[in-house]
């Protein structure tokens, strides 16, 4: 019973290593943007799946572009079966039959037309997605550049406000501050404590998020990213950017692609209307006792006659998808219109915000906080004061942040609207 275990064991031991993924160990532990598309396009399940309908298509191109087979038949006639006694081998009839259908009305090639429409779209439709993705990544790695910024601003604001409440407890100590004031003063480095904590986990999160988009397995469990959160002013146009949508976008081109299938399907409903002629010859062998009576060939002819089924209703519904697939690419166009519109303007609210913050803002906020600071160290100024001071400077660097991070989102989701990169 030990050695049955035993074995066992040792027969589950390499499969499960072989269930286990492996991990390589020459994996990228710090990436940049382009780096992150790469590993994207190169690596994500969801899109490697997808990119298999491609495969699939062109496997179907070649079923559509096949021949019919030959048919054989052979055939034993007139066996006694109710005088078993006198069934002999050369008291039958034996015949050897060979019939080829050929098809009418262009079927064969008119299915390939289809079947390599079927391949375009499907590829287009995997440049979509790839669209879709690279936009995901690149949001991907903006927030996590935007969550390593928000936990640096945290860890300094709590570096700072340590600084103070130590000053202030050598006051207390020197009994230049009242206990009161310093008890206020330091319970408000608890909200800064959280921040940090509130920052790690989005962090994390953001690095979670990101590895989902490149691929599990792509990455080192603890990569990083480079770049920081800058301002750049783009200059680009709506008629420009609308120009080139309409030439790039891969699901108008998709779109483009569905009309032409439609109007191919149409056609090889007309195909599939012509009978198909069947030609097929036969040899027959016919004996009584030890003499042969009979060695024939024969030929045959057949189609079906036109009487009922015409293909009439696929032909019917044929023209109706093609009426629908012009519909689906004026659809499909104003789509791609609307979401360069809304890019753009997008683009735009988002540099007059991050140019508002820019303009002064973020100076009078480090300002106020230095003055507040200085003047309460100096007794000119109350507590409240200085923390209202505090929170007023985290919250503005903590907006202009943000604000930064959704600028260049913002600028990605132009790329995404015109479907290639206009903004880099």
């Amino acid at each position: 019973m030990r050695k049955c275990a035993t074995v066992l064991i040792l027969f589950l031991v390499p499969a499960l290593r072989i269930a286990r993924p492996q991990t390589p160990a020459n994996l990228p532990k710090l990436i940049s943007k382009d780096d992150a598309v790469r590993i994207a396009l190169a690596y994500n399940q969801s899109l490697r799946a997808q990119r298999l309908n491609i495969d699939e298509s062109k496997a179907e191109e070649i079923t559509a572009l096949l021949k019919p087979n030959p048919t054989f038949s052979t055939l034993v006639d007139t066996i006694p079966i109710f005088s078993p006694s006198t069934i002999r081998f050369n008291t039958q009839i034996y015949s050897e039959g060979l019939s080829y259908t050929v098809e009418r009305g262009g079927k064969r090639e008119k299915r390939g037309v289809v079947a390599k429409d079927n391949t375009e779209s499907a590829a287009q439709t995997v440049t979509d997605n790839e669209r879709t993705l690279r936009f995901q990544v690149v949001q991907a790695f903006i927030n996590l550049l935007l969550a390593k910024s928000v936990l640096q601003l945290a860890k300094d604001d709590l570096a700072n406000f340590s600084q103070e409440v130590e000053l202030n407890h050598a006051r207390l100590v020197a009994g230049d501050l009242a206990e009161g004031d310093y008890l206020k003063f330091s319970i408000q480095k608890l909200q800064f404590e959280q921040d940090v904590s509130a920052a790690q986990l989005g962090l994390v999160q953001a690095r979670a998020t990101l590895r989902q988009q490149l691929g599990y397995q792509s990455v080192a469990e603890d990569f990083d990213v480079t770049g920081t959160l800058t301002h750049h002013k783009q200059s680009v146009t709506l008629d420009d950017l609308q120009n080139k949508a309409l030439a790039n976008r891969p699901d108008l081109q998709s779109a483009h692609t569905g009309v032409k299938l439609a109007n191919d399907t149409v056609s090889l409903a007309y195909g599939n209307r012509a009978k198909d002629w069947t030609f097929g010859t036969d040899y027959t062998y016919q004996s009584v006792g030890n003499v042969g009576i009979g060695n024939a060939i024969g030929v045959s002819f057949s189609i079906d006659l036109p009487i009922h089924d015409r293909n009439q209703g696929e032909i019917a519904r044929s023209k109706v998808a093609a009426r629908q697939s012009v519909e689906t690419e004026s659809s499909t166009q104003v789509v791609v219109l609307t979401d360069v519109v809304n890019a753009y303007y997008g683009l735009e609210s988002n540099e007059q915000i991050v140019s508002l913050y820019e303009s002064g803002y973020l100076d009078q906020a480090t300002q106020s906080r230095d003055i507040s600071t200085y003047a309460y160290q100096r007794g000119a100024a109350t507590i409240l004061d200085v923390l209202d001071a505090e929170r007023s400077y985290r919250a503005t660097q903590l907006a202009y942040r943000q604000a930064l991070a959704a600028h260049l989102i913002a600028a990605e989701q132009v790329n995404q609207a015109v479907g290639t990169q206009v903004i880099q």
